[in-house]
């Protein structure tokens, strides 16, 4: 890599060191912002201080995060208004088709995250717009290759045992849907490149508007016209292009500064470098992110599927709400940790930590408890079949409890990204999620009878686990 990254990539690699020891610390440090704090009154004082900084990047990025996930949670619901079998369709290829993807292209942009969050803390912002154009060519050849997913994907839910008639829908809506894939390898990049800069509240505005034009044509183009999945495929890719369009206009527009000084040969560069660390981030968010869509998976092979599929899709489409909230606080946490460790900070990043941890925690309480309080209403927005709902409203308190969980996870990973510990915690997510998690899910689902139940609590005990992981590692980390 260029001479002008090399203290960029020390500052990480000695921060990655210090997750072995407790006792040694590589990482030099320089003058924290944050004051000594003696007394509950500094505490307070100092948190205040923190949340402020914290709110100010979380706010717009959790309406962010909201938004882009409730284009396709809205299309699945206009879908539950029209037959079962295409919201189970329409589902499948979210969850398991589109969700592969997703998390691959969601992962690979992480580490973009890591790059321009300690580049912009440690003042090298000529670098911002190279890092950026690099994962454009890593996540587009990237899609490129996963183009064949989507084309033999009738195939793919086939062999892994999805009905035939799910499997041809969906497989036939998830050819539709290429367009989306390379709009998620244009959108990560410079989503990570306008949340190291601080510059959310923009991108707050643009998926805001994508979100209403979305509704708005999803009504028109799937209920008034009837055009079904075509029409859902239509306006799902436009709406992630139209968000891609005006975020590419406003970085390229002089706004980002010294950030974007135009197209460059640098970013042929050092390819395999970046390449390594894109990879270790896609691990680490993948299987993160595949995990609790798997449920979908696995709720195919119960009895009468499609009920089955349609409820946790909709206990799914909430809890990704939530967790589209809490990662919010993740893209906060994540700029935090990565501007304060390149600065040299680290005092001031554990404190940022320990406040967005908190600060998740109450919000996970409060929405679990509207939740649950609303168990016997919200069901039949989602569907009008009362089998459906039924079963909505008897997996409910253990969405709630899954709430209260997954707002605190995204947070301790959004510290890791901004670590760098992407390779680190993917171990640790294989153990806990697919050796320990799955098997207890299955266990308890086929063995005890507990159908999907038994597969969420199976896998709700993986991401507890987890969660108390990355809890010891950064207890133990100097």
């Amino acid at each position: 890599m260029e001479d002008s990254t090399q203290p960029l990539l020390l500052s990480q690699h000695q921060i990655t060191n210090t997750t072995n020891s407790s006792s040694s610390c590589t990482f030099i440090a320089g003058d924290d912002d944050i004051s000594p704090i003696n007394s509950p009154r500094d505490f307070f004082r100092e948190f205040t201080k923190e949340s402020k900084k914290l709110w100010f990047l979380a706010v717009p990025a959790m309406f962010t995060t909201l938004c882009q996930y409730s284009l396709g949670a809205i299309t699945q619901t206009f879908a539950g208004q029209l037959r079962a079998l295409d919201l189970a369709a329409i589902s499948v290829e979210n969850s398991v088709i589109a969700g592969f993807s997703f998390g691959i292209m969601l992962g690979m942009g992480s580490a973009l995250e890591t790059l321009t969050g300690q580049a912009f803390g440690a003042g090298q912002l000529d670098m911002l717009g190279i890092y950026l154009q690099r994962s454009w060519i890593i996540l587009c050849t990237t899609a490129s290759i996963f183009c064949l997913i989507y084309v033999f994907a009738t195939n793919i839910l086939r062999a892994i045992g999805q009905t035939e008639a799910i499997s041809t829908s969906a497989g036939l809506f998830a050819l539709y849907m290429i367009p989306q894939l390379f709009a998620y390898a244009m959108n990560f990049p410079m989503a990570k490149l306008l949340q190291a800069q601080s510059k959310i509240m923009v991108m707050a505005v643009i998926a805001g508007s994508a979100l209403v034009l979305h509704v708005i044509f999803s009504w028109l183009f799937m209920l008034k016209l009837r055009w079904g999945m075509v029409g859902a495929a239509v306006v799902l890719n436009a709406a992630w292009w139209f968000i891609d369009i005006c975020q590419f206009i406003y970085i390229i527009s002089g706004t980002c500064g010294r950030a974007w000084n135009g197209f460059s040969l640098k970013a042929f560069q050092n390819l395999w470098g970046f390449a390594c660390l894109s990879i270790a981030s896609a691990v680490m968010i993948c299987l993160e992110a595949w995990y609790y869509m798997s449920l979908i998976l696995f709720a195919g092979y119960l009895k009468n599927a499609e009920v089955a599929i349609d409820a946790l899709s909709i206990c799914m489409n909430i809890l990704g709400w939530t967790i589209m909230a809490s990662l919010g606080m993740n893209a906060a946490i994540s700029v935090r940790i990565s501007n304060e460790l390149g600065a040299r900070h680290p005092r001031t990043a554990k404190f940022s930590l320990l406040v967005a941890v908190i600060s998740s925690f109450c919000i996970g309480v409060l929405i679990s408890a509207i939740l649950f309080f609303t168990r016997n209403i919200y069901p039949s927005l989602f569907s009008n079949n009362s089998q459906v709902q039924d079963l909505v409203i008897q997996l409910t308190p253990l969405l709630s409890v899954c709430i209260i969980i997954n707002n605190i996870q995204p947070v301790l990973s959004g510290m890791a990204i901004g670590a760098g510990w992407q390779a680190v915690v993917a171990y640790v997510n294989i153990a806990c999620y697919y050796l320990f998690g799955i098997p207890l899910g299955l266990i308890l689902s086929y063995k005890i009878g507990l159908g999907v139940k038994g597969i969420w609590l199976g896998m709700m005990s993986g991401t507890i686990v987890q969660t108390l992981a990355l809890t010891y590692m950064i207890y133990k980390t100097n």
